[in-house]
């Protein structure tokens, strides 16, 4: 069988991609002030690596990008519980988090959250979900 010709697709889903990756990524380090944070960026991450699949095949993009995503999720979850068990050391509620200012040489002052340490952990658990569940249902056609 003759492979189709997709080579606007193709080329489209590169930017595209890319596009799409920096705005999870925006979307992501902007959930603590405004809408946004791990759940939806890590949507959007999920949304451009399913772009990239349908664009190219599965295997394609597996060579690429050797990542289990199971493990990626297990790992998302054991990070997004710790940060919340974390808070247990300093006698605080389940999930307590805590910020303050630094001054960074490039960024100048700047506000580190332990809340990004969870949002971190909802991102992982989020792309390995939904990139599992896209890989699942592609097995079974």
């Amino acid at each position: 069988m003759k492979e189709p010709n997709d080579v606007i697709l193709r080329s489209v889903t590169k930017v595209a991609v890319v596009i799409i990756f920096t705005f999870s990524i925006n979307l992501f380090f902007s959930g603590h002030h405004l809408p946004g944070g791990g759940f939806i960026g890590g949507l959007g991450f999920a949304a451009a690596l399913t772009l990239l699949f349908l664009s190219y095949d599965i295997e394609t993009v597996r060579e690429n990008i050797a990542l289990d995503f199971k493990k990626v999720a297990v790992v998302g979850v054991l990070i997004a519980v710790g940060t919340g068990l974390g808070s247990f050391l300093f006698d605080a509620p389940f999930l307590s988090h805590t910020f303050d200012y630094f001054d960074l040489p490039i960024f100048g002052k700047t506000e580190l959250a332990t809340a990004v340490l969870f949002d971190v952990g909802v991102a992982m658990a989020v792309i390995g979900t939904a990139v599992t569940v896209i890989m699942t249902i592609s097995e079974d056609r």
